[in-house]
């Protein structure tokens, strides 16, 4: 099929219009991203030990300041397809399969993102997208539930028209382009009437806030995006100088020297004005509390291996916080203690196979590369990889973690909830459903460490090539 557009360009353009409406709907995100351009500066200056004051952007990657994770809660198998067919036109496919029941949520999710390095560098704009399972609400809230995503649609006629085009024709032209931007704009803009009673609003809230929050009104609404930061730690100090409601902790690993995964801290979800219809058909105002502020430090992809042991880890702190009834300070320091068992160096991580790392060519490979002395260097049989990296000819770098954690979601989502579920128990013990979210979603999700391991492997093979050499032997 014939495509005539620029998916990059089109998610760039994208991510930056919904940033710019997310700003005008909830001012305290405009205040966060200067906090976050703040603390990166600060960080940058204090890396680089310059006197000058130094701009982030001079320094740092060029996808670290338009980088963005948006999140969107839907319901129903339609809103989970066509979102699909709306990302797909971006460049931005589902990967990873996440059972949000593990952390006391009704839901399951998977995230949208860009899946191949050239788009990630270019912009790498994602989407954690959940979905409500109906089979996790009780008989009563599902019904209601069921009628009112029933009578609505969060997309617009001209945006299904344009989606409907492209799987025929495979074509948009400029116009069109932006008419899609404009239009799916509209699936996550913030609607202040709800589109159900106050006595169901109340139903669904008293089973589940989230409940509440996906089925109650028009659209799709974003419910937060996120910006990347080099250093949270300093960011969740400046939201604290800057008066934010931040949350007490920063989820996920505790602060290393080689960064893993994912780390996440956010603002409190503001309390916003709702108007609600009573049985009279009058709108009556009330409340609902939803959106918030986050910031993400993103660090490296780890392995099924490495993966294995921060699992175990973190196994092992939860285990001891519950024992001991830990919080606050006393958790940060049994999660500081734990996590000395995971390697903290860059060689520790590649050596192990604990993390994915991107092989390329130094400036004496280069040179090598460019006279043909590989072959003449190593011979026509196999090298292997440890002897490029200690002659200088190769190095590497760790792959970025562009993915979730499905506990740090609960955390900072909880953090924003007050309410507990009256059905939690009934929640986590569900088992997770991959088969019955792959048939809402009309595809099949990707495993995110194959993604890393092609990466990986790929770059090999770009060096293997480069040099002319028979294989690479890892």
């Amino acid at each position: 099929m014939v495509q005539n557009w620029d998916q990059n360009g089109l998610r760039a353009r994208f991510c930056h219009s919904l940033s710019e409406l997310y700003k005008t709907e909830v001012p305290l995100y405009g205040d966060l991203v200067d906090v976050v351009f703040e603390a990166d500066t600060q960080a940058v200056h204090d890396s680089q030990e310059s006197a000058n004051i130094i701009n982030p952007d001079d320094v740092l990657p060029s996808r670290h300041r338009v980088e963005r994770h948006g999140a969107i809660r839907l319901g129903t198998a339609h809103e989970l397809n066509t979102i699909r067919r709306m990302f797909s036109v971006m460049g931005m496919y589902p990967v990873g399969y996440y059972d949000l029941s593990l952390a006391g949520f009704p839901m399951h999710a998977t995230a949208f993102r860009p899946t191949s390095q050239d788009a990630l560098s270019q912009n790498p704009f994602r989407v954690f997208t959940t979905v409500l399972r109906m089979d996790l609400l009780t008989g009563k809230t599902r019904e209601l539930a069921q009628r009112a995503l029933k009578q609505r649609n969060i997309f617009t006629p001209r945006l299904i028209e344009i989606l409907d085009m492209v799987d025929k024709k495979g074509t948009m032209t400029p116009a069109e382009c932006t008419e899609f931007i404009n239009n799916g704009l509209e699936t996550f803009r913030w609607h202040s009437k709800a589109t159900v009673t106050l006595d169901e609003y109340m139903l669904f809230k008293a089973e589940h806030p989230l409940i509440a929050d996906i089925v109650s009104f028009p659209s799709s609404h974003i419910n937060h995006l996120t910006p990347r930061t080099i250093d949270i730690d300093l960011v969740q100090q400046l939201m604290l100088d800057h008066g934010m409601p931040a949350k007490e902790r920063v989820e996920g690993p505790p602060k290393r020297n080689c960064p893993i995964l994912l780390r996440q801290t956010s603002f409190k979800a503001l309390e916003e004005t709702v108007y609600f219809r009573d049985t009279s058909g009058t709108f009556v105002k009330g409340s609902h509390t939803a959106r918030f502020g986050e910031v993400e430090q993103r660090g490296y992809a780890l392995t099924r291996a490495g993966r294995q042991l921060y699992d175990k880890i973190l196994n092992q702190v939860n285990a001891e916080a519950e024992r001991l009834k830990l919080k606050g300070n006393d958790y940060e320091n049994a999660l500081r203690s734990h996590f000395t068992e995971f390697p903290d160096t860059l060689s520790e991580l590649r050596e192990q196979n604990l993390a994915y790392f991107c092989y390329q060519l130094t400036l004496a490979g280069e040179r090598m590369a460019k006279d043909d002395m590989a072959i003449s260097e190593f011979g026509t049989t196999a090298v292997s990889l440890q002897a490029l990296l200690d002659k200088g000819i190769m190095k590497y770098e760790p792959l970025t973690y562009e993915d979730f954690l499905p506990l740090s979601a609960g955390g900072i989502f909880n953090s924003n909830l007050g309410d507990v579920s009256q059905s939690k128990q009934l929640i986590m013990s569900a088992e997770p459903d991959l088969d019955g979210f792959q048939r809402l979603l009309g595809a099949h999700i990707a495993d995110e460490f194959h993604l890393y391991a092609q990466m990986q492997q790929e770059s090999l093979l770009h060096c293997k090539q480069h040099l002319g050499l028979h294989d690479i032997m890892e």
